[in-house]
């Protein structure tokens, strides 16, 4: 698949990149895809939930009523979990959430999403640019340009740029990654890709 390149201002600049079909034109495998965001969702869970049991609510030990001809069920303190304020039974527990996935699985969803935006025509491609300063204005600026203003879209970069990176951190809905650091949530967390033409290099290397 071939693309057109476009420069800061929006303007085509005659070039093409060619997006290597082993990365960008496979058939999704939707499943792969499944696991690899269930990871990264399950890998961002802190897993800190935490319900006192019975063991652990803080009350006397004493015998509240008979065992039996109460006419309800059977409660010894005022810790059982029938009572209001007792302790709750089977409770969440501190706990890691993470799992693991084989790097071929892994590699495989990344470029099944990039393959799903190839074929939904969800991806531009843009010259290699830096800011000289941090300039949330500049960045609003190319957007508009390259016709993506108020769209979710997630810039991927060859390099990490500190000044591009942070011209973005206000805007709502702009996300930037490097192409060494693209994953699948990320690629189909946001509506349009838009790839540096040294990014493309890294990506069709995958």
């Amino acid at each position: 698949m071939e693309l057109s390149v476009y420069n800061i201002k929006g303007e085509d600049t005659g070039k093409k990149v060619v997006l290597n079909d082993e990365v960008f034109g496979l058939e999704p495998n939707e499943h792969v895809i499944y696991l690899a965001v269930k990871q990264y969702l399950a890998n961002q869970r802190q897993g800190t939930h935490k319900a006192k049991e019975r063991s652990e609510v803080a009350g006397s030990t004493r015998k509240l009523g008979k065992q039996k001809g109460g006419g309800g069920a059977r409660r010894g303190d005022i810790n059982s979990p029938v009572l209001v304020g007792g302790g709750r039974v089977f409770g969440p527990r501190p706990r890691d959430y993470r799992f693991k996935l084989n790097k071929k699985v892994k590699d495989l969803a990344r470029k099944s999403a990039l393959s799903y935006k190839a074929l939904n025509n969800q991806i531009t491609v843009v010259e290699d640019f830096t800011f000289e300063a941090p300039k949330t204005k500049e960045f609003i600026n190319f957007a508009k340009n390259i016709k993506l203003e108020g769209v979710k879209m997630l810039l991927v970069l060859a390099n990490e740029n500190k000044n591009v990176t942070l011209s973005a951190r206000n805007i709502q809905g702009a996300n930037i990654t490097s192409a060494a650091q693209l994953n699948t949530y990320e690629v189909l967390d946001n509506k349009a890709l838009v790839l540096t033409e040294s990014s493309v290099a890294v990506l069709n290397e995958l």
